[in-house]
């Protein structure tokens, strides 16, 4: 059980949450907030006072008064309504991410729920109830309705829900896991649909998995490196300095630690005809460093937002108002997520680049043409690397930014969105793509380097090698290769490689 601290929790507990699907406690300091808040909501709904999605309706029906009798279906109603996803529904580690986030938004003490709501969304975590959300049907602002609703549907007792491996009606799996409903109160349901939740939930399981990428990406390079003779100098620390972004610095370093002690790299240091590298080799530091930079920037943007209250209105308890605003706009989140696509789109770019340095023999110094024994019979890693030219332009394509394309919704009441709903959801099937370049890239490099014997690469290098090859095997005779492409990718995705050299770059957090 993990506890979670309203307006103060960690990207390294959210990573907890999303990669080991802890379940998920408030700290009980924050329960007098959210009482006050209730309090303040409870006592709108039985004044005279029109107060926004309290005693009125929503959106462009705002001016419609709701009598106090009819605030309960008004709230359910509006989960009902706001039922609107479609698409396959969403992976389990993002929705119990998500309903993380929600607890955080709601425990922050100015949504106006009650504290048995989030008892609940905590036990259904706790016991494996996973609302079935459609991934698709957020433009990012006014919250992410569709997919908010429903998660929020199974709270009382509605939608569907997956218990145990299996899909059943809301109701059912609640019953079955040991818990009951809850109806809303005056201003819940729009508490729990309005906000970022969703959004950022995948903006941050993107973030996550593209920073594993990036540390395997500094490894493998290296490998390849040592796979074409590269030259170390570029990686001289005093260049770097001179420039100061702290990534570049970072990615160098990391560098020359994983090519120290090569023996490849030392039996060509004179007598190398060659004076400069090609930019994918000479440049790797400046541009997965800046990468990194990048992704680092993200981070904190998307650690403020995990940690925001981010429902309309807002119970400003100390002020004693209760006040209609835009925290439910996204474009934080939006600008985050693109952000994070441009960097994992030229991490895999500059990968590509080494794919196809390396399977030419015009460009590897040596290397048999494709990365095979016996070319011309053989094909070896010949349309390997045309995979990875498909993935790194079908990357490039996802990386145009989606927060520039807004679009009028709900009779133009939200005039302005942020699209970033799937802004972060394309991240999940770029840093995919991007785990299928680097792990092409790692069967290149390690063909390379086992071609340099009897000369041997560094200590760290030789076990990321091994590591590859109780997976994948040499490539001698061509074979089936679709196997050995995805093997490599899991390797990449699961941080295996940058584990098995050492590599543990400092977090993002």
């Amino acid at each position: 059980m993990l506890t979670l601290t309203p307006g103060a929790a960690s990207l390294a507990d959210l990573a907890r949450v999303y990669f080991e699907e802890l379940p998920v406690r408030l700290d009980r300091a924050a329960r007098a907030g959210v009482d006050r808040a209730a309090a303040a909501i409870a006592a709108a709904a039985a004044g005279e006072a029109p107060v926004y999605g309290v005693n009125t309706g929503f959106g462009k029906l705002a001016s419609l008064r709701i009598a106090p009798k009819d605030t309960a279906t008004l709230q359910r109603n509006l989960i009902l309504s706001h039922c609107c996803g479609v698409g396959e529904p969403i992976a389990r580690g993002h929705a119990r991410l998500m309903m993380a986030l929600k607890l955080l938004s709601l425990g922050r003490g100015a949504s106006g729920v009650r504290w048995e709501l989030i008892e609940l969304l905590e036990q259904m975590l706790e016991r494996g109830v996973t609302p079935v959300i459609p991934a698709q049907g957020s433009v990012g602002a006014s919250g992410d309705l569709a997919p908010l609703a429903h998660m929020t549907a199974v709270i009382i007792g509605a939608g569907e829900a997956d218990y145990q491996g299996r899909v059943m009606p809301g109701a059912e799996a609640l019953a079955a896991a040991g818990l009951a409903p809850i109806p809303l109160g005056p201003k819940e349901g729009l508490a729990f649909i309005n906000g970022t939740q969703f959004s950022t939930a995948f903006a941050l399981a993107g973030l996550f998995e593209a920073w594993r990428a990036a540390q395997g990406a500094l490894v493998i390079s290296a490998m390849s490196t040592d796979a074409i003779m590269g030259s170390t100098a570029p990686l001289q620390p005093e260049i770097h300095d001179l420039r100061g972004h702290a990534g570049q610095i970072e990615a160098a370093a990391t560098m020359r630690a994983l090519l120290d002690g090569s023996e490849i790299r030392e039996s060509h240091r004179e007598g190398d005809s060659r004076v400069q590298d090609p930019y994918c080799i000479r440049c790797q530091p400046q541009v997965t460093g800046a990468a990194m930079d990048v992704l680092r920037m993200a981070a904190r943007t998307l650690e403020v937002e995990a940690n925001a209250a981010t429902d309309n209105p807002l119970v400003l308890s100390e002020a004693g108002l209760i006040v209609s605003g835009g925290n439910f706009h996204a474009e934080p989140v939006g600008f985050a997520a693109d952000m994070i696509a441009l960097a994992v789109s030229e991490i895999g770019a500059i990968a590509q680049r080494r794919v196809a340095l390396m399977v030419d023999p015009t460009l590897s110094f040596d290397l048999p043409p494709f990365l095979t024994p016996n070319p011309g019979l053989n094909s070896g890693l010949m349309i390997a690397e045309v995979t990875t030219a498909a993935l790194m332009s079908e990357n490039k394509h996802l990386a145009t930014p989606c927060v520039t394309d807004s679009t009028p919704t709900s009779a133009n009441q939200e005039d302005h969105v942020s699209m970033a709903a799937h802004g972060a959801r394309r991240l999940m099937r770029m840093v995919a793509n991007l785990d299928r370049i680097l792990g092409v890239e790692l069967l290149c490099a390690g063909q390379g380097i086992e071609f340099r014997a009897p000369l041997t690469t560094s200590a760290p290098l030789v076990r990321a090698l091994a590591r590859l090859r109780r997976d994948v095997a040499t490539l001698g005779e061509d074979r089936y290769l679709a196997p050995d492409l995805e093997a490599a990718a899991r390797l990449v995705a699961s941080g295996e490689v940058a584990m098995s050299a050492g590599v543990r770059l400092p977090e993002l957090w």
